[in-house]
């Protein structure tokens, strides 16, 4: 038996007007994922614990069967496994954004934050900058690390794990007065956001990028602190070889962590611009070289409700289907073997509000051994009205490997 695990990160979403008071997912031609629902098992699942962000990290985990409330210890940590750095026990990560703030007024706190993403920085330009932080702001006690576009990392030793940071993604055109880490029981991370300001907003690199007409990346925002982290391995658990294919640190960490099979693939961008059919042949190699389960995660449906990006999140939705399902489906209905696909977003990241939700998100679990009454399109509401609600996401699992 094969596995696919595919992940449209944030493709679940609400009906919009502009699109016929349809959702994205009702919107997207997705014709081999409609045709796989037909005959496969489709319900809701929750997979943000009550009380729980809905946070990439806690889904994830949650899907590849690692219980949130046990396992989940931030992102950053997951993501600083995944950039290679060996974190000690007294070390804690933290998330550290390069954004766009407006660079009018002296005052700091009365920036508004433009972007998230910066454009959605590319890792060559972010990389001159992490290293311009480290430069002014690094020591033995902090260090700067260098992700992918506008996702980097920051390692405190003896830092405070617990501090409770705002999500830059969820105060875009807003003051981020009202949003900063307070000046008393935050000063520290305080004065590094705002010392970093005066390092990025005129370094060449910004400035080259105003002259193109690009954002800058003038500020840095931490968010998501934690130790590192320890998952059972998940070959222990469920007795197979797994691998991950993901353009997002966050996705590769959790994978190497779970001692599962890290694939990189070349022109990953983790937005709209993805290399679709790179993901599709590197798991399709996967599955040739002995891997019994391939987990794909997709990023650009996210990153697209994040910026708005109403017709870019139904053609990743498109792309999907045609570039990465449809290729991967016919090579595992050409391999011999009988297989199972399970799709869904890890959370639904609706274009109105540009942030992540804990809704429940649909799913599908598709068998080639039998066929059960599905339904004829995969979307939100469908998977609804089958009324088959999987309350705690950690146990999709076992859901999609039973017989």
């Amino acid at each position: 038996m094969k596995y696919l695990v595919l992940i449209p990160d944030g493709m679940a979403d609400e009906k919009i007007e502009a699109l016929g008071n349809l959702s994205p997912m009702q919107k997207a031609h997705k014709p081999v994922m409609d045709a796989l629902a037909q005959t496969a098992l489709v319900g809701t699942v929750s997979n943000v614990p009550d009380g729980m962000v809905p946070e990439s990290d806690t889904a994830n985990l949650a899907i590849l069967s690692y219980d949130p409330k046990v396992f989940s210890k931030g992102r950053s940590p997951l993501e600083a496994v995944s950039i290679g750095i060996e974190m000690q026990p007294d070390e804690v990560a933290y998330r550290c954004n390069v954004v766009t703030l407006t660079d009018e007024g002296e005052d700091y706190a009365d920036k508004i934050i433009l972007d998230h993403s910066a454009d959605e920085i590319t890792t060559a330009e972010a990389d001159e900058l992490i290293r311009a932080l480290q430069a002014e702001l690094g020591d033995d006690i902090k260090k700067f690390y260098t992700g992918i576009s506008y996702r980097h990392c920051l390692i405190w030793k003896n830092g405070n794990e617990k501090y409770n940071f705002n999500r830059p993604h969820d105060i875009l055109g807003q003051r981020i007065g009202d949003y900063l880490p307070d000046r008393e029981t935050g000063k520290e991370f305080y004065d590094l956001m705002r010392k970093s300001f005066g390092i990025l907003n005129h370094h060449p690199v910004n400035e080259a990028r105003r002259a193109r007409g690009l954002k800058p990346a003038n500020s840095a925002w931490l968010w998501s602190p934690g130790k590192k982290p320890q998952l059972p391995s998940f070959a222990e658990k469920w007795g197979l070889q797994a691998a991950v294919i993901s353009a997002v640190d966050l996705i590769k960490g959790i994978g190497l962590c779970a001692g599962m099979r890290s694939i990189d693939v070349e022109g990953a961008t983790g937005n709209v611009h993805t290399n679709y059919k790179g993901k599709a042949e590197a798991a399709i190699a996967a599955f040739r070289e002995g891997c019994e389960l391939v987990y794909v995660h997709v990023e650009g449906p996210d990153e697209c409700g994040h910026r708005a990006e109403l017709e870019n999140k139904v053609t990743a939705i498109e792309r999907i289907d045609a570039e990465i399902l449809s290729p991967v489906l016919a090579y595992l209905k050409d391999c011999g073997e009988e297989f199972k696909i399970m799709i869904l977003p890890d959370h639904p990241t609706p274009v109105r509000i540009r942030t992540h939700t804990i809704l429940p998100v649909p799913f599908l679990i598709y068998s080639s051994e039998r066929a059960l009454d599905g339904v004829e399109n995969f979307n939100e509401e469908s998977a609804q009205k089958k009324n088959y609600y999987v309350p705690k996401g950690h146990t999709l699992m076992q859901l999609l490997t039973e017989k």
